[in-house]
């Protein structure tokens, strides 16, 4: 017993002779408690989540455990510096203590936007989908700037800077950087309104007053995106696309689309046989939507033609150029091959001699 309290007292001599020793301890023993203490807040909580029928609250702590160790950590390590004397300044401890606020203020922000999206996909899918495409993109952009920003504010405040103080004397700079960035800041409103109001979402068939027809590949906060048919991606600013006319295709409870195509036949005609002809036409055609039947409109008498209208359905919108395509390539032929004349304009000239 007397040689073990001699060790003990031995060891304490050492240690109380040698801080820099003592600082290591410290640091290998906040390790240490950080990775128990995490391992306990974890374990707890995954016995209480455990009771509940939905796995949310699964992914939610899985996704909390680094930034809950890490904090443990630098508070250890914060501890540590403030307990033994190594000749540090002050100037040098401020700086190490802001560096790790630093390093735990990012990996919360990070770990808070996870648990943003998990929380809300969890939502969306309890709504229809029709909610979740239209939102997700709002909510998404929303969440990046309010964590952006409240972590911006907690970097400053680690660091010293009162974020207050600091906006209130950069207002001057503050004017003049809005008036140089008001297309970016026009762009910003127009997408934040854009995903309120909802005039297209993700994966919607669109056409511009511009000519740009496609599908929406994303919708974010400066602009829109449209992929076209031939593979090519337009970007659109927000505030120009805001104050265009949008026809969106697939805008509908469904994105079965009706088509109107549109021909005239010579005077004397045979009107029966010509709606015959249109109507098989189409119920044959692969491209047509079999959910609705064709339907064929005499729609009036023009000046050299009888106008007749084939009415049909798609089922996506991008297929209406094919179709037109196969369509009108038949329709010639079936005329063609029945006798069926399809006028142009003509003009009778009398030369006065």
């Amino acid at each position: 017993m007397d040689d073990l309290k001699s060790i003990y007292q031995t060891l304490y001599e050492y240690l109380d002779g040698n801080p820099s020793m003592h600082f290591i301890i410290l640091v290998f023993g906040s390790v240490i408690a950080a990775k128990l203490a995490d391992i306990i807040f974890i374990s707890f909580l995954s016995r209480l989540v455990k009771k509940t029928k939905s796995n949310i609250d699964d992914h939610i702590i899985e996704t909390l455990h680094s930034p809950v160790y890490y904090t443990l950590l630098f508070l250890g390590l914060r501890l540590s510096i403030s307990v033994e004397n190594l000749g540090f300044g002050d100037n040098l401890i401020f700086i190490i203590t802001a560096v790790m606020k630093t390093f735990a203020i990012l990996i919360w922000a990070k770990a808070l936007f996870k648990v943003f999206m998990i929380l809300f996909n969890w939502y969306s899918s309890k709504s229809n989908n029709d909610v979740k495409v239209k939102l997700l993109p709002l909510f998404d952009n929303i969440g990046k700037i309010i964590i952006f920003l409240a972590t911006v504010y907690f970097v400053m405040i680690s660091w010293g800077v009162n974020p207050v103080g600091w906006l209130a004397s950069a207002g001057v700079l503050g004017v003049v950087l809005g008036l140089a960035a008001k297309d970016t800041l026009a762009n910003l409103f127009s997408g934040i309104f854009i995903m309120m109001d909802s005039p297209y979402k993700e994966g919607d068939y669109i056409n511009l007053d511009t000519g740009e027809r496609g599908y929406v590949k994303s919708v974010g906060i400066r602009s829109t995106r449209i992929m076209t048919r031939d593979d090519i991606e337009i970007t659109i600013p927000n505030s120009v696309i805001a104050n265009a006319k949008i026809v969106n295709e697939s805008g509908g409870p469904y994105e079965n689309e009706r088509v109107r195509l549109s021909v005239g036949v010579a005077y004397g005609s045979d009107i029966d046989l010509v709606s015959k002809i249109l109507v098989d036409i189409a119920e044959d055609s692969e491209l047509v939507s079999k959910k609705f039947k064709p339907r064929v409109r005499f729609r009036n008498f023009g000046d050299s033609s009888l106008n007749f209208q084939l009415l049909f359905w798609i089922d996506k919108p991008e297929a209406r150029g094919r179709t037109l395509d196969v369509l009108n390539s038949s329709i010639y032929k079936e005329f063609n091959k029945n006798n069926i004349e399809i006028p142009f304009p003509q003009r009778t000239v009398h030369i006065k001699k």
